[in-house]
């Protein structure tokens, strides 16, 4: 049963590949539907945010990028975490109403529910992850690129992969808690604090609080773009927290949505 279910949930994309393509489109661009910005949006919500946390930290608090980072502007140290971030975060939100917004389609026709928690995280980080290509191809102009580089991808889909499973995860249990809509809202804001992406954690001066940060895993997906743009290095000890973490995210996140998926039509 594990296993049955769990080949349901990762072949979703492929088995039902054009219910997903035209989730993905209609969701995509129906951000910008009778909008006046219209795509506008997808580049001044990121720039704004930025500006304002930029003006902040660098500005008034007069917060640079590291030492190991040279001579880095800290907006630019700040923009490679804080588009990865933007996606997840964006992800995480919009999960918690994900299957109530769609509880007619669910209740009332046969409908691959998975395809949903797939789709909600691909709309945001398909969104975002064209404003962090564009700022790739800025630094890249600046004479950072670097063989590194190639592995971004691979960064971006195991991040990916660990935000699907929570989104997946979150999603389930919100048809049953309703409750969590609001605790999720407050835990993405606190988390978005306890992350290194405004500041950098050289910031904190005790080692051994310092530590505790591998303990949350976008700190180390942030940190890991970072020294790959910036550097041209992979830490190794990110490396193995992500990899396991985003895996084990996935699979058992996907896995239990599977199991409850069942239940689902008779709570909506």
């Amino acid at each position: 049963m594990f296993f049955t279910l769990l080949r349901q949930w990762l072949l979703t994309p492929v088995t039902h590949y054009r219910l997903f393509h035209n989730f993905t489109r209609q969701d995509f661009f129906g951000q910008f539907t009778a909008s006046i910005g219209g795509w506008l949006w997808l580049f001044l919500t990121p720039v704004v945010h930025i500006i304002i946390y930029a003006f902040v930290f660098s500005y008034i608090f007069q917060v640079r990028a590291p030492e190991e980072f040279g001579q880095t502007r800290f907006v630019v140290f700040m923009m490679i975490g804080y588009l990865p971030w933007f996606a997840f975060a964006e992800a995480l939100s919009k999960s918690t109403g994900l299957l109530l917004e769609k509880a007619p389609l669910i209740t009332k026709v046969m409908f691959p529910v998975q395809v949903l928690p797939v789709v909600g995280t691909a709309v945001p980080y398909l969104t975002h992850a064209i404003g962090f290509g564009l700022l790739l191809v800025y630094l890249a102009t600046q004479g950072l690129f670097s063989a590194a580089w190639l592995l971004i991808p691979a960064i971006f889909a195991l991040q990916f992969l660990f935000t699907m499973g929570l989104v997946a995860l979150i999603s389930a249990l919100c048809v049953f808690l309703r409750d969590l809509q609001q605790i999720v809202l407050l835990s993405v804001t606190i988390w978005f604090f306890l992350t290194p992406v405004i500041y950098p954690i050289s910031m904190i001066r005790d080692e051994s609080v310092r530590n505790l940060f591998l303990l949350n895993p976008m700190h180390s997906f942030i940190n890991l773009y970072r020294e790959i743009v910036l550097l041209g290095e992979v830490s190794l000890t990110h490396l193995s927290i992500i990899v396991p973490t985003a895996l084990v995210s996935y699979c058992v996140g996907g896995w239990l949505f599977m199991r409850i998926r069942h239940a689902f039509g008779d709570v909506l």
